[in-house]
């Protein structure tokens, strides 16, 4: 019995610390202890998130409002991101990956099907109504629908400076979670390795059984005092520096938009996220193929439209740097670590929040009873997050490969063999042949699901031979016209559902400020 887990100490807050804060202390074994120090003299590095749908459960396993949430955090409605010219330098290359599934997803794969057309409809258009819905700036729900239920699939936009002091109050008063302000000075050992405590400045020694390091890029207990090495990704993704500003709305009833915008540059990409009082932009680049100064007049002259020169060149822009890649391992003897401490990408596709959310699920889902069974868990949980990984980086390298760009160094690079894993490759000489579907995924619950690279690969333009399609989609067998009628009336429905959208939806900031007026029904 004396080596039960029951005393969780969370190192560090922001984002990162207070999510696994609020999932461990609602969702773990009611006699665990959940404690967070947090610095006050370390600033977190948040600037405006993105998730995925996955927040929503995160938020009501945690018993938190979705109206308070609304209200407190400057939030928005996210549906998908819109990625404009990636595949050439067109003004009108651009596709969706929304949020929403293809229309009876797990039943059929309607690609094959939709690749005749694919010179007449996107096949995000073809195939899902929420591409149209984003195009409207529509919400994607009702002010009758109630909290965390959906007409279409959604996460958030969201202020990380709103929200880590939202999370921090609904922890400590509705969870119970222990909130300690202090600088970690010291970590103690035990004589088998593990860590057994941490003197602090002000508030002296905290012991704990399992500890999570969410100290961010530092990563002091498992970076620092572990020395678990960290495993540089810049050879695939390039990657390694953004230029961070927030912009105002010209007019306060101007609409906001409900995807996330992504527009690729000369040599990275900027970011446009619509929150309720302001837009969040940046401009991801690699400090390899440009300067900070040439980054910086791209960005500032994507925003001249919006704001007017002169405004543009007086905003402040925030300079992050970041060397891309992970952790070697997650959990090493007492300690796990969690969001930038794990590891950091690039924000492409919103993965940094819903990483935290996974790795604390699986924490608590999987909490171990004792300090014997904790090595399994470890190494569950490193086999996990090493496998969600790797994917991450295939599916955000997918989005350069696929590139018809050539008028950079920077994109001609992306497009070369030895920055592609062996992995993607794979998929990439299956896709000529048979359209990205189930099979594709390895695990049951998949960080990216099939259908996101289909979104993706057929929003760039991805080629697969018709034949080997028709083969695959009908199991070997000759062409069933069974299946062709069931693709044929899906496609009608769709077109069908986004005239009825049009009618019963309404813009994202007419609906939030409803939310923010009256509220969302509880369940």
């Amino acid at each position: 019995m004396a080596d039960h887990v029951t005393r969780v100490v969370i190192v560090g807050g922001g984002s990162a610390g207070w999510l696994a804060a609020g999932i461990i202390a609602a969702t773990s074994p009611n006699h665990v202890q959940v404690s967070l120090i947090e610095s006050p003299d370390v600033a977190p590095i948040g600037v405006g998130e993105g998730t995925w749908p996955t927040m929503r459960a995160t938020l009501q396993s945690m018993g938190i409002s979705e109206t308070d949430f609304f209200r407190e955090c400057d939030a928005s409605f996210k549906q998908g991101s819109k990625f404009s010219r990636w595949t050439s330098l067109s003004k009108d290359d651009d596709y969706y990956h929304p949020f929403t599934l293809p229309a009876k997803y797990h039943e059929i794969n309607l690609a094959p099907f939709w690749l005749p057309f694919k010179e007449k409809i996107p096949f995000a258009s073809a195939v899902c109504p929420q591409a149209a819905v984003c195009d409207l700036g529509y919400a994607p729900k009702q002010i009758t629908s109630p909290e965390f239920s959906a007409v279409l699939n959604y996460g958030y936009h969201l202020d990380a400076g709103k929200f880590a002091p939202f999370l921090h109050k609904h922890c400590v008063e509705k969870l119970g979670v222990n909130y300690i302000s202090a600088n970690v000075t010291v970590i103690n050992s035990h004589e088998n390795g593990d860590i057994r405590s941490v003197n602090t400045d002000t508030q002296g020694e905290v012991v704990g059984d399992l500890f999570v390091d969410c100290t961010g890029l530092s990563s002091m207990l498992l970076g620092q005092h572990y020395k678990v090495p960290f495993v540089s990704q810049q050879h695939v993704l390039f990657n390694d520096s953004a230029l961070a500003v927030q912009i105002p709305y010209i007019e306060n009833a101007d609409a906001i938009a409900s995807h996330t915008l992504s527009t690729a540059q000369t040599n990275g990409w900027i970011w446009d996220i619509g929150l309720q009082s302001r837009r969040g932009i940046g401009h991801v680049f690699s400090s390899r193929y440009t300067t900070d100064e040439l980054a910086e007049r791209e960005l500032r002259n994507y925003i001249a439209p919006s704001v007017g020169e002169k405004m543009a060149e007086e905003l402040s822009v925030r300079k992050i740097s970041f060397n891309p890649g992970h952790r070697d391992t997650f959990w090493h003897k007492n300690c796990v670590a969690i969001g930038l401490a794990a590891g950091f990408i690039e924000p492409l596709e919103a993965t940094a929040l819903v990483l935290i959310e996974i790795s604390a699920k699986m924490i608590a889902e999987q909490f171990p009873v004792n300090r014997s069974t904790m090595d399994i868990v470890a190494k569950r949980f490193n086999n996990t997050l090493g496998h969600h990984w790797r994917r991450i980086i295939d599916f955000l390298k997918l989005h350069y490969v696929l590139t018809k760009r050539t008028d950079t160094e920077y994109w001609r690079d992306n497009c070369l063999a030895g920055t592609i894993p062996d992995s993607l490759q794979e998929l990439l000489a299956l896709w000529k042949v048979q359209s990205p579907w189930l099979h594709d995924e390895m695990r049951r619950e998949e960080m990216f699901p099939s259908a996101s690279y289909q979104y993706v690969y057929y929003g760039m333009r991805g080629m697969t031979e018709s034949a080997g399609v028709d083969r695959y989609a009908l199991g070997g067998k000759p062409l069933c016209d069974r299946k062709l009628r069931k693709a044929e009336a899906l496609f009608m429905e769709n077109a069908q559902h986004i005239q009825q959208l049009r009618k019963i939806l309404q813009p994202n900031r007419e609906l939030i400020e409803k939310i923010k007026l009256y509220g969302l029904q509880t369940i």
